[in-house]
């Protein structure tokens, strides 16, 4: 797809993870009546109108995802993964008793959204991207606790930067929460639904407050085992292994998916596995991994027996330090080449407009 840029309003280079309202949003409506999805349309209208007894209201009946488009070093534009993104929605609708669109109606949903913001889209050179958020959210009117039968599907997108507002492949700080759980054993850690993140947001605020960047979450079960971070998936670098805990609260990322397929391709052994806290002592270098960032450094973890605490009882200090890892950098680098068009995509990753 030949693109032209004339949104040169925009300051690329100083874009924050923040939502920027673009030119219109994509809309569908499951009718359970009718069993169907209506047509997509797009709306210039960024704000819904629906009754107040909506399950997304009172039961949190919603889920959603986010995945990137980017515009190459070649000029052509790439959606990263979109099919997987679809699939896990499925999941995630699934899981709360919900419909959700077919992989197709998904995928051209993100394409409409894409197209109709094109100038939105940063240009490539400023390592800026479009985010892309679809969501569903129960609209029909319920007060007894059940799955919403009507839904709505939305697709937004936003222009963004890095997720923490710095640099790129700065390297932060992270602290374990042993008083607060991410999710529940048996729980939905392990899906895309908007409550999850609720209970995860005030551990996540006094973690910034107290100066991390980022909050370790530990198995809910036995708090022995690392979990993910509150933003995205956790990877420990240990020699040539790729080491990510296995988890059924942890929910499955694409990018940790990504790169652990890429890992193979350069060489490393893939280790998807339990993980002991304790063993944080021995890793290389350890990173956050998700869409938003793709890799966000760690360089260091500091473990309290609760957040209110003054009572640090150990910090890890990752050998990587203040820099990227070598094999991290090689990793983002790579995965990122694919996305810009630089590297080859060998998997058939980037869907191109």
């Amino acid at each position: 797809m030949a693109v032209q840029l004339v949104n040169e309003a925009l300051d690329w280079g100083n874009l924050s993870f923040k939502p920027r309202q673009t030119k219109g949003i994509v809309v569908s409506l499951y009718d359970s009546d009718k069993g169907e999805w209506s047509p997509l349309r797009i709306s210039d209208d960024f704000n819904f109108t629906f009754s107040v007894f909506g399950g997304i209201f009172h039961y949190g009946n919603s889920a959603f995802e986010g995945l990137k488009a980017f515009r190459g070093k070649d000029g052509k534009v790439r959606l990263f993964r979109p099919d997987e993104n679809a699939l896990r929605l499925q999941r995630s609708a699934a899981r709360i008793g919900m419909p959700a669109p077919s992989v197709e109606m998904f995928t051209e949903a993100c394409v409409k959204c894409v197209e109709e913001n094109i100038d939105y889209l940063p240009p490539y050179g400023y390592g800026s991207s479009m985010y892309i958020r679809p969501v569903l959210l129960g609209v029909n009117p319920l007060i007894n606790i059940e799955p919403s039968k009507d839904v709505m599907f939305c697709v937004m997108c936003t222009p963004v930067g890095t997720y923490t507002g710095g640099k790129f492949l700065a390297p932060g700080t992270a602290v374990i929460s042993r008083n607060y759980d991410r999710a529940a054993p048996n729980g939905t850690g392990a899906f895309k639904l908007s409550a999850n993140y609720a209970t995860s947001l005030y551990p996540y605020v006094m973690a910034h407050q107290l100066g991390y960047q980022e909050l370790l979450f530990l198995d809910p079960a036995t708090k022995t085992k690392i979990d993910e971070f509150g933003s995205s998936n956790f990877i420990g670098i240990k020699g040539d292994k790729y080491i990510t805990p296995l988890s059924d609260s942890v929910l499955p990322s694409i990018t940790n998916k990504s790169l652990q397929q890429v890992a193979r391709d350069l060489g490393l052994t893939v280790e998807k596995r339990i993980v002991p806290v304790e063993e944080l002592a021995e890793f290389d270098e350890i990173n956050a991994c998700g869409t938003a960032v793709v890799i966000s450094p760690i360089k260091s973890v500091s473990d309290k027996p609760a957040l209110e605490s003054d009572v640090v009882t150990k910090t890890w200090n990752v050998p990587s330090g203040d820099e990227c890892g070598k094999t991290s950098r090689k990793l983002y680098d790579h995965i990122r080449g694919i996305q810009d068009g630089i590297v080859e995509d060998v998997h058939g990753w980037c869907l191109v407009l």
